[in-house]
């Protein structure tokens, strides 16, 4: 049982307690998130199941999609409603201040995590340090805002729909805006409708209650690894290179022009696939397809960067 599980977690929940509940009812050995949602959000949470974990590290890369709702007036220690409120004021901001405040956040900017966080120093997450009152300031990141449009203002809340780089921490821009409008802010609702390629709409539902489905509804829902790097070309191997790939070997350029390969760049991602359509590696092109033709046979032509068994 090798895949990725989409689920739509429901608010109220870890991303942690989601995951180990899918391990116990799928009966997978291994599981891992590609990304945590806070006990306050719902949506998108991919799931990888055995030796669809190693796939973690590549889908943790993707970009998001949220609709978030933030509270004007109210500042939290935790930057989101669920915080201790540290201040509470009547929002005097016009919808104008708001969408010009929200627009300046688009493009790249240096974000300041919040110190309630899964980030670690000194190997222990932020929050626990925070939770015995020790203050650690994290060094601000580079996060990206690629999308951000306001859907409606109805003071003191006003939600927004975003698109982000991995790593933004929504209840952090919402804090920041606070600030930038001058009465504080906190993040009061978010869901999360896309992470990379998978949506809300191939999710599996979890009922409000916390009632799972079927075990054989949750298997229909698993994704092969195969299909779960949709945006990386696939190259169709045989039955031999798929082992040799598995056992560590480094393609060479001769090899890989006996097969059908899309055109490529150089440092672009490539999958490896077997008969069987199961994936059998993720590389990384040293050369592009154009430069292979005429590159000396013996000469690596990707780097195999992970390998998948069965």
């Amino acid at each position: 049982m090798n895949g990725v599980l989409v689920v739509d977690k429901p608010a109220g929940r870890t991303s942690f307690a989601v995951v180990s509940e899918v391990k116990k009812r799928t009966g997978a050995r291994k599981a891992g998130h590609t990304g945590t949602l806070d006990p306050l959000a719902t949506g998108v949470l991919p799931v990888c199941l055995n030796e669809a974990t190693k796939l973690a590290s590549f889908l943790a890369l993707d970009s998001k999609d949220y609709r978030a709702t933030m509270l004007l007036g109210v500042r939290t220690d935790t930057e989101d409603i669920d915080g201790s409120v540290l201040s509470r004021v009547d929002p005097d901001v016009s919808d104008a201040d708001i969408h010009g405040t929200l627009g300046r956040f688009l493009g790249r900017y240096e974000q300041k995590p919040p110190r309630y966080s899964a980030l670690k120093h000194q190997g222990r997450p932020l929050y626990k340090w925070a939770r015995k009152g020790i203050v650690i300031d994290p060094p601000p990141r580079t996060v990206e805002i690629q999308n951000l449009e306001v859907e409606s203002v109805s003071l003191p809340y006003v939600t927004f729909h975003i698109s982000c780089s991995k790593g933004t921490y929504i209840r952090s821009l919402c804090a920041e805006a606070g600030d930038r409008l001058g009465c504080g802010a906190c993040l009061a609702a978010l869901r999360r409708m896309r992470s990379g390629a998978f949506t809300e709409a191939s999710a599996l539902a979890i009922g409000a209650d916390g009632g799972w489905p079927e075990r054989d509804e949750i298997l229909r829902h698993i994704i092969p690894m195969a299909d779960a790097l949709p945006g990386v070309p696939a190259i169709s191997v045989d039955a031999n290179l798929a082992v040799k790939l598995r056992d560590g070997y480094q393609p060479v350029a001769a090899v890989l022009r006996g097969y059908p390969i899309p055109f490529l760049a150089a440092g672009d991602m490539v999958s490896f696939v077997d008969g069987g359509r199961r994936l059998v590696a993720a590389a990384r092109m040293l050369y592009s397809t154009e430069r292979m033709e005429t590159l000396e046979g013996g000469r690596q032509a990707v780097k195999i960067l992970r390998v998948f068994n069965g």
